[in-house]
């Protein structure tokens, strides 16, 4: 993903968090899989393997997206964080506009 894009996603995920459109941190991206709400994830590629495969092993079994980000930091700081590892999209409409950013496929 080049620099543009990844300021794309990261605005949007940005007023999603804000919004309420968007849910922060790998429990509550887990909990919103489970309940069947999530449309994408964000994850970062430098957080630990244990919180990936958290995050990973639920919305791959729920056929949710997931959209690579190399740094936690970067990803912490549109949510005023030092740092987190997965932010989960909510809302389809953000969703929709969050993989069009990086040239994904839609959420449904």
């Amino acid at each position: 993903m080049d620099d543009a894009a990844e300021r794309r996603l990261l605005g949007l995920i940005g007023l999603g968090l804000r919004g309420r459109r968007a849910v922060l941190g790998v429990d509550r991206v887990r909990e919103a899989a489970r309940r069947g709400t999530l449309r994408c994830v964000v994850v970062a590629d430098d957080a630990s393997h244990h919180s990936r495969e958290k995050v990973e092993g639920i919305v791959r079994a729920r056929r949710v997206p997931v959209i690579r980000v190399p740094s936690a930091a970067r990803l912490g700081g549109v949510a005023g964080r030092e740092a987190t590892a997965a932010i989960g999209v909510v809302d389809a409409s953000l969703a929709n506009g969050v993989l069009a950013a990086v040239g994904s496929t839609t959420a449904e």
